[in-house]
């Protein structure tokens, strides 16, 4: 073990993982760079993840567990971080997976251009043959060069422009005493930890170099059917928008589309629920109409929206229900083509 480098703390929060953890674990402990500890928070789960859990601690030196009560992914991070050991914190959810050089590549990043906080790229899998197909042929990063960044420039051209994860980075431990996750959301946490912890950070590393395997989990909470939760995506929107403004008012016509585009996301997951389920949640319609009519008052919002989003602000602010037939229409239609071409490729 490199013992005059730093250790790195890696936080896995897992809730009923007992088909990904082990092979998440395996990922992280065939990294290139060694001085790790692997912290384990299962978050009350339900299937054998607490019993994948006590194996594969017993089978590795460098993995500890904590086992907590259903209290929500944003208090599993918290709590990895309080009990953390490491200068660096990192973050890797439980079904996603690390290629071998991306310690490494971070650690470097940090160290190598003096930032706070240094990030990589991603690719996205489905099944293992993906997995293995991009791990055999997966590049090492030798040469990865890094963007430098002051949080302003951060926040404008990677946060607000889609790079809001709180995973495929590596953190100071001193930022994270600054910013913790948000326990009372269970959409949007990791974006808001970013913007907030971005108030505190002089220089951020970003390289292009795509280390982290995020999987495709069809039982993702972006995948899930809306429920009251997903109401969150609003108000992180709205609370983001009052830090961004706290830290660049320049930015508000940016943060306001992005805060519009949730708005209307939310909207369409309630118009494709089933008839009854749609009239049981008919309060959250108008709870988005009138947030999106409220910021579509901020000056230039809309403008920074695609033609696609801008259509759509518009008919959803003038006639909501009307919206909701039309979305949903579309949704079906689309389901429909996309069956017919299965069938006839069969």
């Amino acid at each position: 073990m490199e013992s005059n480098k730093p250790l790195i703390s890696v936080i896995i929060p897992v809730r009923n993982g007992q088909d990904y953890l082990e092979n998440c674990i395996r990922s992280i402990e065939a990294q290139t760079y060694d001085r790790i500890e692997i912290l384990i928070i299962d978050n009350g789960s339900e299937d054998r993840t607490g019993e994948v859990c006590g194996e594969i601690a017993a089978a590795y030196g460098n993995v500890r567990l904590l086992a907590l009560e259903k209290a929500g992914v944003s208090a599993a991070r918290n709590a990895g971080i309080d009990a953390a050991a490491g200068e660096l914190i990192t973050f890797v959810d439980a079904d996603d997976r690390l290629c071998p050089d991306m310690l490494r590549v971070l650690y470097d990043g940090i160290t190598g251009t003096n930032s706070d906080v240094a990030g990589c790229s991603f690719f996205e899998w489905s099944s293992e043959a993906e997995w293995a197909a991009r791990d055999r042929g997966a590049p090492t990063a030798d040469n990865a060069g890094y963007t430098i960044y002051d949080a302003k420039n951060y926040l404008k051209d990677a946060v607000l422009c889609g790079n809001s994860r709180c995973w495929s980075k590596l953190y100071r431990r001193e930022m994270l005493d600054r910013a913790r996750f948000p326990e009372d959301l269970a959409i949007g946490e990791d974006m808001l930890f970013l913007v907030r912890l971005l108030a505190g950070a002089d220089r951020i590393a970003e390289t292009k170099w795509a280390g982290y395997g995020y999987f495709q989990n069809p039982a993702g909470a972006m995948f899930r059917k809306f429920t009251p939760d997903y109401m969150d995506q609003i108000t992180c929107w709205q609370l983001a928008r009052e830090e961004v403004l706290r830290m660049d008012r320049g930015l508000d016509a940016q943060v306001t589309a992005l805060y519009m585009m949730g708005i209307m996301l939310t909207a369409g997951k309630i118009a494709v629920l089933p008839a009854a389920e749609r009239r049981e949640q008919s309060a959250y319609v108008e709870i988005c109409h009138e947030r999106l009519r409220e910021a579509m008052r901020v000056p230039g919002a809309r403008g920074r929206l695609s033609a696609g989003y801008r259509l759509k602000t518009a008919l959803f602010s003038l006639c909501p229900g009307l919206y909701m037939v039309l979305y949903r229409a579309q949704k079906a239609f689309h389901l429909r083509v996309k069956l017919a071409k299965r069938v006839s490729t069969r």
